[in-house]
């Protein structure tokens, strides 16, 4: 939300990628459809949530390409495109042709494959906390929210004997806590030598490439 008030505010994405929402709109979309009863009994909240989650991506993406430079637009047009029929493939797949069990494990399997690809988009994030020896570049919120978040969902997979559910976000949990490692490491550097990137740096998928500084001493 942060990013989002700063790209309407600029009326520019600036150095923003939009990478990380189209990602994590195809993992909602799948696990949504997942959860639903005729795909996964006894999933209903997982379809919920995710369906939520999807429709609030939905909105980060559009106010992404509208704000969005041409170039970039292009980009993540195309990405959306390579996404959405990501989805309609598997949910047509599952529908059409597969009964039963087969239909659960092809949803299940592609929403798994995604939820640790969404989990792990921090990495880049973390190699930059170990070699600049500071945390500017990984906000606390953010690190606990996706510790809480792949926790949570680990131990409700864990509770309904569901590997689909629980792997990817036992991955995401366990992600989650080394980056509250690192932040604890390194807080107490605040990388002065640094350019500050304020909000610019909250939420993944930023370019963090080191800009030229004038009239600084």
């Amino acid at each position: 939300m942060i990013t989002f008030k700063r790209v309407i505010k600029k009326g520019s994405t600036e150095e923003f990628s939009g990478i990380p929402y189209v990602m994590t709109l195809l993992n909602c979309l799948l696990s949504a459809w997942y959860g639903l009863p005729f795909i996964s009994p006894n999933n209903i909240l997982v379809s919920i949530i995710n369906g939520t989650g999807a429709g609030l991506e939905a909105v980060y993406v559009l106010v992404f390409l509208f704000f969005a430079p041409k170039k970039e637009k292009a980009k993540i047009s195309g990405l959306l495109a390579v996404v959405l029929t990501i989805f309609s493939s598997v949910a047509l797949v599952s529908v059409l042709a597969l009964h039963h069990n087969a239909r659960k494990l092809l949803c299940g399997f592609a929403a798994a494959i995604f939820s640790i690809i969404m989990y792990g988009s921090p990495l880049s994030i973390m190699r930059t906390v170990i070699k600049t020896k500071s945390v500017e570049f990984m906000p606390f919120f953010l690190s606990m929210f996706v510790f809480l978040c792949g926790t949570s969902w680990f131990v409700y997979g864990l509770l309904g004997k569901d590997p689909f559910v629980a792997v990817p976000n036992g991955v995401g949990s366990l992600l989650g806590m080394v980056q509250l490692i690192l932040y604890a490491i390194y807080r107490d550097n605040n990388g002065k030598d640094k350019k500050a990137t304020n909000d610019a740096s909250i939420e993944m998928g930023v370019d963090n490439k080191p800009k030229a500084q004038n009239g600084i001493a």
